[in-house]
């Protein structure tokens, strides 16, 4: 195969094969505990070795696959090389350098490495290069593509060939964390960067925000998924998780908030979503390159820190803030302006509410989600209609994005962003007859502490709910009664091994929606008040 001649690869699976490397006495870094790997459970001693360009990598999961072992090394420097030990669960990986090798051990010393969310441990071997047979094709078409492009080339005509035919062009991409929205058109500025994008499709699945996105080319895939599996978009969350589809083409109909052919921008909206005009189709057309600059440069490596995996750090001034390059995109497609990106506040406007049940403490739970809600309003002349003041622009997107379309006290809610900057309590000694309500010294904030574990648990409206808080004398059956009073129907339950938290499904969304709205700091006895939230699980 014509292309980068310092690169080779090869995978030994044979036991005479594997000896060469089976018992390595390898440097090992701090993050490293001595032990063998996979399945073999004998200690070994770990002897001092100095730096090698040559990483031993262990505690593979079993379905990793080089080109998740070969991403470990990419922010780091050049890979030449990769040899898998597929059933020891382990790997050698030869970078172009012993500084770039000194640099990802020195790293990875203090950032534990994952591979599939399973942490990996990395050390020096004792071997200076690897001398393998190019026995996987597919693998040293990779190893070869990562080089060409790193060096500022394009690969080979042979690369995209073997490429193209081990590889799909559509990518299915998961979002975790997910503490920020992600519109289609941040993944379209961030997938961009690789190759041309063609189509998005978003969607909704297993209470995760999931994406399908076609490139022109396999070879874009492919890169794009070695360069973005695992970074994330904003600061500690919106982590991608990035696989290869096994469909090779989307069928995209509509133009819209959650889907887009960008080869076909004269198709229509549907489903209610506003047309496109004729200065966004062009935006949009084939021809064209990305919206914005924002986040083209997101997913090159900082030359000024230490190489990480938060896409965020590397945007360029005026797009550090968390939600601003979405806000870009979103203000560049004609549509509303963010927090921070035309002066737009952290108020919302909910219509369509049932005013025979809605109260500014059902909104405060809900919306509190979300985010820290202020202040709650009840329009006086239109009470199906209330104005909720978040902590920020960032909290009412994010409560916004979640909450628009669900279904609440038998009516469909429609939430969008307010013109009002803030929500006025009434004036002293006026009565509203208790339609505002200020919530700015609640206890029940969820978010009020920096770094709180609630702010890694923000999942749509589901029919299952997270209980924690549970006193130890309370049991299953009072948990289903208590559930059940409301009028809802419990569906199935599940204790945590402590007793102290459980999972909890209702029939319905709508069902849940209530439930929480009802239940969330109900008292359960004592000083013990039952926490609710939505669950991304299912029993």
């Amino acid at each position: 195969m014509d292309g980068i001649s310092d690169v080779a690869v090869g995978v030994k699976r044979g036991s005479e094969e594997l000896s060469m490397y089976s018992s390595p006495n390898s440097g090992v870094s701090s993050i490293s505990d001595g032990t063998s790997n996979g399945s073999d459970s004998k200690k070994q001693k770990v002897e001092e070795a100095s730096p090698s360009r040559v990483l031993h990598i262990r505690k593979l999961p079993n379905e990793a696959s080089e080109t998740e072992v070969i991403a470990l090394g990419l922010p780091f420097g050049k890979v030449t090389n990769i040899l898998t030990l597929k059933g020891k669960n382990q790997a050698f990986l030869e970078m172009g350098t012993e500084e770039a090798a000194v640099t990802m051990v020195t790293y990875y010393s203090t950032v534990t490495p994952h591979v599939r969310n399973v942490p990996v441990f990395i050390q020096y071997s004792n071997h200076k290069e690897l001398k393998t047979d190019a026995g996987n094709q597919r693998t040293q078409a990779v190893l070869q593509a990562v080089s060409a492009v790193q060096s500022g080339g394009s690969p080979s005509s042979d690369v995209q060939e073997a490429l193209a035919a081990a590889s799909s062009p559509v990518l299915r991409i998961i979002i975790d964390n997910m503490f920020y929205p992600v519109t289609l058109d941040v993944l379209q500025q961030i997938f961009s960067k690789f190759g041309t994008v063609m189509k998005i499709i978003t969607f909704t699945k297993n209470n995760q925000f999931q994406a399908l996105l076609q490139f022109s080319d396999p070879v874009n895939a492919q890169q794009a998924k070695l360069a973005l599996d695992g970074q994330n978009i904003y600061n500690s969350c919106c982590t991608l998780r990035i696989d290869f589809s096994k469909l090779v083409n989307l069928n995209v109909k509509y133009n819209n908030d959650k889907s887009r052919d960008y080869t076909r921008p004269e198709l229509p909206a549907g489903d209610g979503q506003p047309s496109m005009d004729a200065s966004m189709a062009a935006a949009y057309s084939k021809d064209s390159n990305s919206l914005l600059g924002l986040i083209g440069s997101a997913t090159a490596r900082c030359e000024c820190c230490t190489p990480c995996h938060d896409l965020s750090r590397c945007l360029p001034p005026g797009a550090m803030n968390p939600l601003s390059a979405a806000a870009a995109a979103a203000a560049a497609a004609g549509r509303v302006a963010l927090g921070g990106q035309g002066g737009s506040s952290g108020v919302l406007l909910a219509s369509n509410l049932n005013e025979e049940m809605v109260t500014p403490q059902s909104l405060f739970t809900l919306f509190g989600v979300y985010g820290d809600v202020q202040r709650v309003k009840i329009l006086y002349n239109k009470k199906d209609s209330a104005l909720i003041q978040m902590s920020d622009g960032n909290q009412a997107q994010l409560a916004m994005s979640h909450l628009n379309g669900q279904k609440m006290y038998g009516k469909i809610i429609r939430v969008t962003l307010s013109k009002h900057q803030t929500v006025a309590l009434p004036r002293d000694g006026l009565d509203d007859q208790g339609l505002t309500k200020d919530f700015g010294n609640s206890p029940l904030h969820r978010f009020k502490k920096p770094g709180s574990k609630n702010f890694q648990n923000i999942f749509p409206p589901s029919a299952t709910l997270h209980l924690s808080n549970i006193p130890q004398d309370v049991s299953e059956d009072d948990l289903r009664l208590l559930f059940t009073n409301g009028g809802g129907t419990v569906k199935a339950f599940k204790f945590f091994q402590d007793h102290k938290m459980a999972l909890l499904q209702m029939t319905t969304v709508e069902e849940a929606i209530q439930t929480l709205m009802d239940l969330h700091n109900y008292n359960m006895g004592g000083s013990q008040h039952l926490r609710v939230s939505f669950s991304k699980s299912t029993i």
